[in-house]
């Protein structure tokens, strides 16, 4: 795939850039409709193509879900989502969330506490991942050498647990102001997806302190995009039509921002599918990245 080296990156995405809906392939959408709705606390409504929408109390959507039972199953191996991430406003919206998930016996795959963030693992029915987080105040994030600092650190539960203290009541629906925070991505070689991410849309690389990943953003962020190598080095795409994901929005804040970024990636011979608000193009690994405006 023809694009430029790092080094050539002439021109950052726009700051304000921010991502959109995660668009999923599952195996039963009642099933993982019930999970999103119960566990996660989305709102769920139906689509007239047959997919079910999740959204917060604002109704902002987060996740699309499209159900094909015949669909293969979810290649751990494959280039694809490594997780899709949650970003809730408070500390006490993200007390809520373990409490969601605790009411819905759903098991956790991990906590941590990440410095500019703390952070819940776990997956949906057909082993998507996925991560329910809230973000430390940015003056609270440390630097080193204007390197960001960023580790994987046990998180105490029962002090987030502890935030339900001040609540007034329960919360079934997620907050008001919830987003998708951030995409973590299965990728088969990081310089390709460095020569893609940074060089083609313009993120800046963030964090590169972590053996076989990189993180990038928009805007000084802790990162939009996580890209790893950790199962999928030198593998290719899922099946088609497999569980896993679709794609995911990258969303620009106005259309003349998705003018020029869609310019970029055509002006580096990649080609896109013109799709209702945006247009879709793929990464070096098969990543659907569907680029939209606000």
């Amino acid at each position: 795939m023809p694009s430029p080296t790092p080094s050539q990156a002439t021109t950052s995405i726009h700051p304000a850039a921010t991502l959109g809906p995660v668009a999923l392939t599952v195996s039963d959408l009642a099933g993982s409709r019930q999970f999103y709705e119960q566990a996660i606390g989305l709102r769920a409504s139906d689509r007239d193509d047959g997919a079910v929408e999740l959204a917060a109390q604002d109704g902002r959507s987060l996740v699309v879900l499209h159900g094909d039972s015949a669909a293969p199953r979810l290649d751990r191996r494959a280039t694809g989502l490594y997780h899709l991430a949650i970003l809730f406003p408070t500390r006490l919206d993200l007390a809520f969330g373990l409490a969601r998930l605790a009411e819905a016996r759903w098991p956790l795959d991990g906590a941590s506490d990440h410095l500019v963030s703390e952070a819940l693992y776990l997956s949906d029915p057909d082993g998507n991942g996925i991560e329910l987080y809230r973000d430390r105040p940015r003056d609270e994030w440390r630097y080193d050498n204007d390197t960001l600092q960023m580790s994987t650190l046990p998180l105490d539960l029962r002090d987030v647990l502890g935030e339900l203290s001040q609540a007034t009541g329960p919360q079934p629906t997620a907050a008001a102001g919830t987003t998708i925070g951030h995409v973590h991505l299965q990728v088969a070689d990081i310089g390709q997806a460095e020569e893609f991410y940074n060089g083609v849309l313009g993120f800046d690389v963030i964090v590169r302190g972590y053996p076989g990943a990189l993180f990038v953003s928009a805007g000084g962020y802790h990162h939009h995009i996580g890209l790893n190598t950790w199962h999928s080095a030198g593998s290719g795409p899922p099946a088609p039509g497999s569980v896993g994901l679709r794609h995911y929005e990258v969303e620009l804040p106005d259309p003349a921002e998705l003018g020029v970024m869609v310019g970029r990636v055509h002006a580096a011979g990649i080609e896109t599918a013109d799709v209702p608000g945006g247009a879709l193009a793929r990464d070096p690994s098969g990543n659907g990245v569907l680029l939209t405006a606000r």
